[in-house]
């Protein structure tokens, strides 16, 4: 009743207002103020409908946004304030976005996504039905009524889908000097070198701040520049720390430029992503382009140790630093789940409170600049260690996560589903610029051609040799293309032979699989290819996700047990060569063999269902187990000895991929029965029990000692993964001729290069105890 009576009020102010603006001639702006509502009798009710000028003002904001996503904000009572992300649901984000003009949300954020509004909190605890006209009309706490913070302001994703014929009223709203809004907005950032420094060897990390404006670019004023605005610069264009920068190198450079300032004055604490989220004042239109007493800014950034220059201190800075967190699982560099190092054991961050300022710490922790994104939900894939931290709230300026307060949790808090990842921004390199794929029926795969020089120097486009090319190859192709990860890697392309390029100009191609351009891997020093036709060059399949398995560990170690087979049990192990070489030398059908069984249970945990590299037109029946192998070899298993050598091996072909199980809310996709489909859904797992044939070790011809073993999944890496680096599992392993031990189980990259060294030493300390 008391909003509806001020209503009515505020629409007779504005009525009796605009009839002095008309009827009063030569009035001074101070006499055209609006009269108080009780200066004035209340009119009579009207069935007209409301003025525009009374509807709810919303509007996106912050960074990193689109013009269909940000953080929300309202205007009430004459200013700007936020909405608290406590039990927001997708049903307000659907009244928001119908509000703003578009057909419906696709999603929602919490927890400051895009950045920390200012002001008010206006609402809190907003419950809405779905079919309300504006998010005032919801259920919450009540204006100005809220026990959040801006730590928890929501957000809204939009479809890319606007309501037929809707006009938006914040338009009508907005004065003057709002205007230029859209013209004011701060996007993209970049440095320009000086002449003198014009040979722009990348990354440009030093030169004159200019935004782009309108057509072109634009400077900014450096009267009153600090270095928290350097510092923002600098961690936007990917670099993690700021340097001083010699201003009388520039000036007489500057003086003779002729400069458009656009902006006039910045003002950030330091700890925003994006010179968008830092106070600024614009020149005005029209004004003169000065900037008194000052020139452009300029700034100096320090590049990470990936991104330096100098190769010699490059090297000894990643040699001196020891990170303790790290990132896993991403198809750029810069992205991925974020892990942190805790008694020597790699464990994640769940997402709870997760935000930009948190994950920009982690971000130029490692090297790089701000963050672009703070990702939740496991946007990046799950982890399988120990989950060390919750509600991380960094200011910014923290020089690790490690220094930022934090909750320890305990299972019952946190899920992997809800691991926490990043998106940093990194410097511009250019490597996209040197590649290129041709022929293929989409942008994300056809043959790889680089660009290369000839003895005279003269650039052009050519092939490479696919002799050598591998899925690890093909890894660094699609992450130098900016296409993800490798789906496939290809030796042959004939089916792809579209251009006149057929010149072979690189061969021997041996990558790691971390490099960020082909250019950084092994390579021939002059072509060498023997199949050197234009149909035997490289190619590649990229994808934006990929699949990753790992071993369950803990499992291989509660599981493990001896078992003396007799050889009349063993005819079909033999005849798919799962026993030893002595096995054929044995008395069959008597006699018998000593086994080490376990159970392996392997997990996908990446963004892609795991498929075998060939289809099932060319799987194999194997009529003694009855079941088809899609993959020659799936697992290898290995007992390995003091200095790495194999005392006993065994190999599993993956006779049978399917879901066994799936975590809750995930549905099980593949089973083997009768012909069907083979593959590991995300979310699930497949079992093989220690009862199952093949699943075992043979250990008949090992001595008493102590030893290693060793698993790993997908072994020739023939299906892509995110990650190779967790497809092993190594367990120390203790065997006194009767009985077998396991311990220190855990997947390859679970523990610290420091402790992993001492569980290599392990087995020969102890083999020198055994007697």
């Amino acid at each position: 009743m008391e909003k509806s009576t001020s209503r009515q009020q505020f629409a007779f102010g504005l009525l009796f207002g605009l009839w002095l603006t008309c009827c009063v001639a030569q009035t001074t702006p101070s006499s055209r103020a609006t009269p108080t509502p009780t200066s004035a009798p209340t009119p009579s009710p009207s069935p007209s409908p409301k003025p525009v000028t009374d509807r709810l003002k919303v509007r996106l904001a912050g960074y990193p946004r689109k013009h269909n996503e940000g953080r929300v904000e309202l205007f009430y009572k004459g200013e700007w304030g936020t909405i608290c992300d406590d039990d927001f649901s997708i049903t307000n984000a659907n009244v928001l976005c119908r509000q703003l003009g578009f057909v419906a949300a696709t999603g929602w954020t919490h927890s400051a996504k895009y950045g920390k509004g200012q002001g008010k909190i206006w609402l809190d605890n907003v419950m809405c039905g779905g079919g309300e006209k504006s998010i005032e009309f919801c259920k919450s706490r009540g204006w100005g009524n809220s026990d959040c913070t801006h730590d928890e302001d929501a957000g809204v994703v939009c479809k890319d889908e606007r309501i037929p014929g809707f006009v938006d009223s914040n338009s009508t709203l907005i004065s003057s000097e709002q205007a230029h809004v859209d013209e004011n907005k701060v996007e993209e950032v970049r440095l320009r070198p000086v002449v003198a420094m014009a040979k722009k060897r990348l990354p440009i990390s030093e030169g004159v701040v200019e935004v782009k404006y309108k057509d072109g670019w634009a400077q900014i004023c450096d009267v009153g520049w600090s270095i928290k605005n350097t510092r923002v610069v600098c961690g936007m264009l990917g670099f993690p720390h700021e340097k001083k920068v010699n201003k009388n190198f520039y000036k007489l450079y500057l003086e003779r430029q002729k400069n458009h300032f656009h902006i006039h004055s910045v003002a950030c604490s330091g700890t925003e992503v994006h010179l968008a989220a830092c106070p600024l004042e614009f020149s005005k239109p029209n004004a003169t382009s000065t900037c008194e007493g000052g020139m452009a800014a300029v700034v100096s950034c320090m590049p990470g140790p990936l991104f330096m220059q100098n190769s010699g201190l490059k090297k000894k800075l990643k040699t001196s630093v020891k990170l303790n967190v790290r990132l896993k699982g991403g198809a750029k560099l810069g992205e991925g789940r974020v892990e942190v190092l805790k008694d020597n054991e790699w464990g994640t961050v769940c997402d709870d409170r997760w935000n930009l300022q948190s994950a920009s710490v982690v971000c130029r922790e490692l090297g790089f600049g701000s963050a672009k994104e703070a990702l939740t939900g496991a946007r990046m894939g799950q982890g399988m260690g120990p989950i060390y931290m919750n509600e991380v709230k960094c200011a910014g300026q923290e020089r690790s996560i490690w220094n930022c307060p934090f909750k320890n949790i305990t299972s019952e808090d946190c899920q992997h589903v809800e691991d926490a990842a990043v998106r940093c921004n990194v410097p511009y390199m250019g490597f996209e610029n040197s590649i290129r794929l041709t022929g293929g029926r989409t942008r994300y795969e056809g043959r790889v051609e680089v660009l290369g020089s000839d003895s005279n120097g003269t650039q052009s486009w050519g092939l490479i040799c696919g002799e050598s090319w591998s899925p690890k190859e093909a890894m660094v192709a699609c992450r130098q293309l900016g296409l993800g990860y490798a789906n496939q890697g290809l030796q042959e392309t004939w089916y792809w032979d579209s251009s006149n390029v057929t010149e072979m100009v690189m061969s021997g191609v041996k990558c790691t699989g971390t490099e960020m351009s082909l250019s950084q891997c092994q390579h021939h020093k002059t072509v060498s290819c023997q199949k050197s036709a234009a149909k035997f060059s490289a190619g590649v399949i990229c994808s934006d996700t990929a699949s990753d398995l790992v071993l369950n560990a803990p499992l291989v170690q509660q599981t493990v047990y001896i078992e003396d087979r007799p050889l009349h049990m063993l005819y079909c192990a033999a005849e798919e060569d799962c026993l030893s070489k002595s096995a054929a030398q044995a008395n069959w059908p008597y006699g018998h063999r000593r086994l080490l069984r376990f159970s392996s249970q392997i997990h996908n945990i990446g963004r892609a269902d795991f498929k075998p590299k060939a289809g099932r037109h060319s799987w194999v029946w194997h009529a003694c187990h009855g079941h088809y192998h899609s993959m020659d070899i799936f697992t290898h298993y290995d007992l390995l000895n003091a200095n790495g050598t194999k005392v006993a091996e065994g190999h599993k072909a993956s006779f049978c991929l399917e879901d066994t199980d799936c975590q809750e809310g995930v549905s099980k996709r593949y089973e083997c029965a009768n012909f069907g489909d083979q593959g590991i859904t995300v979310g699930c797992w497949d079992l093989y029990r220690h009862d199952i044939d093949c699943q075992w070790i043979d250990i008949t011809d090992v001595r008493p000692g102590n030893y290693i073993l060793q698993i790993v999944i997908n072994p020739n890496q023939e299906v892509a993964e995110s990650d190779f680096t967790n497809n092993g599992m190594k367990c120390n392993c203790k065997y006194d001729g009767h009985r077998i031990w396991l311990h220190n189980c855990h997947i390859g990259d679970a523990f610290s290069e420091e402790a992993e060294r001492r569980f290599d030493k392990y087995p020969g300390q102890l083999n020198n105890q055994v007697s």
